[in-house]
Formats: C-alpha cells, structure tokens, sequence
C-alpha cells in the first residue's frame, strides 16, 4: 500500500476569507521503484551446470549496482546435465529468474525463439551462458538502445580468446561474407552478446539456423538502426567448444538460403519464372540453329549432318525441358506458403 512521506499539510479554514487552503504531499509506493525500465535477458544453454550459478550471481551483481528491474529468461536446450536442476533451485532464491525446457536438443534458434516469446522487458538482452560473454556489458547496451535509439547492439568481440586456426578465421571468413551478402556493417554477426528492442524481436520469427543472422532478419523487418559495440571476450572456463567445422558449412549454406528467400521468398516467379525462360529461350534458339543449318547445307548440296546425330541438338533439348519445368516450379512455388504452422512447434517439457 502506499504511504505519504515529506511535508504534509492538513486541510484549514481561514475564518476571515472562508476558503479552504489545501497543500499537496508527497506519495511513496512501499515497493522500490527501479530507476531504470525493465529489460529481459535471454539466454539459451545446453549442459552448462557449471557456469550457470557463477553467470546468475554476475548478472545480479551488475544490476543490483544499476537498481535495474530485470527478468532472466533461461532455455535449457535439452540439456543431460543437472542444468534444469540448477535452473529451479536458482529461480526459488531469484524471483526474476524463470526457465523454459526443451525434452531435446532443438538447437539455439528455438531457444531464442520461445526466449523472444516470453521476454516482457522494454530491452532484450541476448548472451551465452558459458561466461565468454560479460554481464558488464549490459548496462551501455541498454543505454545505447534506450538513449541512442538504436534497433540491436551486435558485440564484437574485436580481442578473441578461441583457437585461430579452427574458430577465428573460419569466423573472419564468415563474417566478411555476410556482410557482402546483407549489406550490414558488422564484424560479428554471429556475436551471442546482443541486445534489441523489444518491438525487433517480437516481428521477427528465428527458425531453424536463422539465430546467426537475427540482424538480417530484422533489417528485411524493416528495423535498420543496426549498430555494434566492442566487447571483452574471455577464454572458457568450463566445458568445452561447441564449435566445429560443420557449423561454419551450415552458417555459409544458411546465409545463402536466407538471401534467397529474402530476395525472392515472396514472389519466388521472378526467380523460378526468369530463368526457366532465359534456358527454354536458349534451348529452342539452338534447336532451331542445329535444324536450319542442317537445312541450308541440304539445300546447296554441302555435307551434313542429320539433326538427331548432333549433341547439341540433345543439349537444347534438355535446356528445354529443364526451362519448362523451373517456369512451372514457379507456380507451384507461388500457390505454396512458405511459413510452415509447424515451424516453429516445439515439445516442451516445463515452463515456469
């Protein structure tokens, strides 16, 4: 309930002017009112028992010497740990703490995807829970979307602990790529430490791999205040890399695939239906080439050659057929809804 606090003035009546002379008070809520807005952040994790107690008492450190109000939202990816343990004992001393668990392993884009769900704060803060990201961080990420009015803060982790040769220059590769690809100016796309406004994450939907290229997704959203922040990276200090050779494959095979539905997602004729064409063009042109030159060397009595007896002619043949059938794929491909109702429906074993 709240109570009155400072100068409080009862209410009087002055005999000579018959009036009532009324003084304002002061009103304090018996709940501490944090100075700052509320923000979410949002971490995803698989088999980090670890860590976990050490990164919620460091994230509780930084805001408590901010009086931030804050929730963090913890998606176990299926761990076989104790981690969900460590998640439901920690959440019965915090509050603020809740916890969403996957019965499999579904990978980080569903994470952040029912994390981004669940998050309430005016700030979404991403990062990862294996301590390489630092919760000192937090306070200019929030300052930066709340006071500069950016869309997402992308860490870059200009200083890397990781092995060279098989994360950081897979990972320089990576990131020159797709920044020729998307057109944003980052040097870390794939940096876990991120922090957004609570509008990008709820008109973006992160699926399959898609978590590499969140700034991508929210430029085609239509949120282009993108910027980054160097951040300090530390060496892991529990567990081991989840990095490997095969995620720096699929994140390329990912980039394009992105670019392509990007581009030609909605009206996928215009890429389906133009090339079919251009090859059925091609393909009739020398099919026509192949019968008209076999025709004038007949006709003036020059050797020839019948037309079924000339690889080209099979050739043009197949740029035929293979025109007709990527013209039709583009209709079939425009009556068919790329956003599946499944896509995005996951088994979820506890949520609190």
């Amino acid at each position: 309930m709240p109570t009155t606090t400072g100068e409080e003035k009862t209410l009087s009546k002055s005999p000579d002017t018959k009036c009532l002379i009324i003084t304002s008070y002061k009103v304090k809520s018996s709940t501490s009112i944090p100075a700052k807005a509320l923000f979410s952040i949002v971490i995803s994790l698989f088999n980090e028992e670890e860590s976990l107690p050490e990164l919620i008492s460091w994230i509780e450190k930084v805001t408590a010497e901010q009086n931030y109000k804050y929730e963090i939202i913890l998606v176990d990816d299926g761990s076989s740990d104790k981690s969900w343990k460590i998640i439901k004992d920690l959440s019965k001393v915090n509050p603020a703490i809740k916890g969403i668990s996957f019965r499999r392993n579904y990978g980080k884009s569903a994470a952040l995807y029912h994390g981004f769900k669940a998050a309430e704060g005016r700030v979404v803060i991403t990062m990862d829970a294996d301590l390489q990201d630092s919760p000192d961080e937090i306070p200019e990420l929030y300052r930066m979307i709340t006071e500069e009015g950016y869309d997402i803060v992308s860490g870059w982790k200009k200083q890397r602990f990781d092995n060279k040769l098989t994360k950081n220059i897979p990972s320089k590769l990576y990131n020159w790529t797709a920044r020729k690809v998307t057109g944003i100016k980052l040097h870390d796309m794939n940096c876990g430490l991120k922090a957004y406004r609570n509008e990008v994450v709820k008109n973006i939907e992160v699926y399959g791999e898609m978590h590499r290229y969140i700034p991508y997704l929210a430029k085609n959203a239509g949120f282009g205040r993108i910027t980054e922040k160097p951040v300090h990276h530390q060496k892991r200090k529990y567990g081991v890399s989840k990095f490997g050779i095969e995620r720096f494959v699929n994140g390329l095979l990912d980039l394009i695939s992105l670019w392509f539905l990007s581009t030609f997602g909605k009206k996928p004729m215009h890429f389906f239906g133009f090339t079919g064409i251009l090859m059925f063009l091609a393909g009739a042109f020398l099919t026509l080439w192949v019968i008209i030159e076999k025709l004038i060397n007949q006709a003036n009595g020059l050797d020839f050659r019948y037309v079924t007896d000339q690889p080209l002619f099979y050739l043009a043949l197949i740029a035929i057929i293979l025109g007709s059938q990527l013209f039709l794929s583009g209709f079939i491909c425009e009556m068919i809804s790329r956003n599946s109702s499944e896509r995005n429906q996951y088994n979820i074993r506890e949520e609190f």
